[in-house]
C-alpha cells in the first residue's frame, strides 16, 4: 500500500487498513485528501482480484467533475455580469432537492430490469440536469491567463444512490445496506447486474453535468448579451473525470472512492474550494498511486462541526470578491473546513502536472 496523505484521522486509516486486510485485496493507495467516509476512506484507491465491493463506490456512483474552457467569453464579460449570470444559472439549474418540471428523454437502455425500476422510481428523467446539495458546485472562473472556464462538480443523483443502496443491500449477509466490505464475485449473477448497472449510472452522471454545461453557457450566453457564444462552444474539448467508480484494468478492478483517475497525459480536474478555485491537471501515470490523485482539498471538518465553529463574518471576508451564496446554510463549504489545497497539490506532485489555476468569479452551491 502507499499513503500520500501526511494528515490522516486513525478511524480513515482503520478503515484503509481493514480493507487492505481482505484476501480479495492486492493493492491500495491513499491520496493526500484521505479522510474518514463510508466503509472505505475518502480519497482511497484500491485493486481487487475478482471481486466488486459496491461500498467502496459509494452511494454518489459517478459524481465527478467536468470543465471546459469557453474562448468565445472575457474573464470581464463574467466579473461586469457576474450577479446576473449567479441569478440566472439558480432559475434554471435545480439545486439542493429540487428536479426539473419537465422531462428530458435519457435512455434507459444498458439497465437490468432491477435498476430500470431504480432509475424510473428516481426519477431519471426529472433529475438529469440538476445539481444536487452538499459540495456539489458550478464555478465560473479565470485562469493565469484570464481564460474563463466553466468548472462542474455533481453526480448520478438520486438513480446512483438508489443502485448503490440496492446492491449493498444484496451484498451484505444481513440484507442491510450498513458500514462494511461486501463484495460480488464478478461473474457471479449479481456482479456482473452491478457492473451493468454502475455503468450505466456513470453515463448518467456524465449526461448530468452535459446538460448543467450546456445550462450554464446559454446563462453566461444571455447575461453579457454574446448570442454566438454557443458558436464559439466546442463540447468535445469537455474534461470529464468521475471519481466514484470501479473499472477493470489489467485483470484487476480498481476502485476509486473520492479519486481522480490519472493515466500518464489524461486531463483531470482538481477543485480545493469556493476562494481557491480548482486545478486542470494532466495526470503522470504514476502506478504507485494506480494511476491516480486526489479529488479535491480533503475535508478537516465534518458539516455539523463546521457550522457550530467556523465564523461567519471570516467566511464573508475568505469569499469577498466571489459571487457566491455566503450564508450559514453554506458554511459548511468554507475554506476552513477543508485542507489546504495548495498544500494538497505539493503533495501530488509525481501524480499530476498542473496546465491551469481557475480562480472563481461565480460559485453556485446547494
Amino acid at each position: 500500500m502507499k499513503i500520500y496523505a501526511e494528515v490522516l484521522e486513525d478511524t480513515a486509516l482503520e478503515q484503509f487498513e481493514s480493507a487492505m486486510g481482505l484476501d480479495f485485496v492486492v493493492y491500495g493507495a491513499l491520496m493526500p485528501d484521505a479522510h474518514t467516509g463510508y466503509a472505505l476512506p475518502i480519497g482511497a484507491v484500491v485493486a481487487t482480484k475478482g471481486v466488486v465491493v459496491p461500498s467502496w463506490v459509494g452511494y454518489d456512483i459517478g459524481c465527478g467533475m467536468c470543465a471546459m474552457k469557453i474562448d468565445g467569453v472575457k474573464a470581464d464579460d463574467v466579473r461586469d455580469n457576474s450577479q446576473k449570470i449567479f441569478d440566472l444559472i439558480y432559475e434554471r439549474v435545480p439545486v439542493g432537492f429540487k428536479i426539473n418540471g419537465n422531462s428530458l428523454d435519457y435512455s434507459l437502455d444498458g439497465l437490468t430490469d432491477e435498476g430500470m425500476k431504480i432509475a424510473e422510481y428516481k426519477k431519471h428523467d426529472l433529475a438529469i440536469g440538476s445539481l444536487g446539495g452538499g459540495n456539489h458546485f458550478i464555478e465560473i472562473g479565470a485562469d493565469e491567463h484570464d481564460h474563463v472556464w466553466v468548472v462542474i462538480h455533481c453526480g448520478s443523483r438520486g438513480v446512483g444512490h438508489g443502485v448503490a443502496t440496492h446492491y449493498m443491500k444484496i451484498a451484505n449477509p444481513e440484507g442491510k445496506a450498513k458500514d462494511g466490505h461486501w463484495g460480488f464475485d464478478v461473474e457471479s449473477q449479481n456482479g456482473k447486474d452491478y457492473i451493468k448497472d454502475l455503468n450505466w449510472a456513470l453515463n448518467y452522471a456524465l449526461a448530468n453535468r452535459k446538460e448543467i454545461m450546456q445550462r450554464v453557457i446559454s446563462c453566461i450566453c444571455e447575461a453579457a448579451n454574446i448570442p454566438e457564444l454557443e458558436y464559439y462552444v466546442d463540447y468535445s474539448d469537455l474534461i470529464n473525470r468521475n471519481h466514484n467508480h470501479a473499472e477493470e484494468k489489467e485483470g484487476l478492478w480498481i476502485h476509486r472512492k473520492g479519486a481522480t483517475h490519472a493515466e500518464d497525459g489524461m486531463m483531470g480536474v482538481i477543485p480545493g474550494n469556493m476562494r481557491d478555485g480548482s486545478f486542470i491537471v494532466k495526470g503522470k501515470g504514476c502506478e504507485d498511486s494506480l494511476c491516480s490523485s486526489s479529488h479535491g482539498a480533503g475535508r478537516v471538518m465534518g458539516r455539523k462541526q463546521a457550522k457550530r465553529e467556523l465564523d461567519i463574518d471570516i467566511f464573508k471576508k475568505q469569499l469577498k470578491g466571489v459571487t457566491a451564496k455566503v450564508e450559514h446554510s453554506t458554511l459548511d463549504e468554507s475554506p476552513d473546513a477543508y485542507k489546504n489545497i495548495f498544500d494538497v497539490m505539493e503533495l501530488q506532485k509525481d501524480l499530476v502536472e498542473v496546465v491551469a489555476h481557475i480562480t472563481p468569479i461565480v460559485n453556485i452551491k446547494g
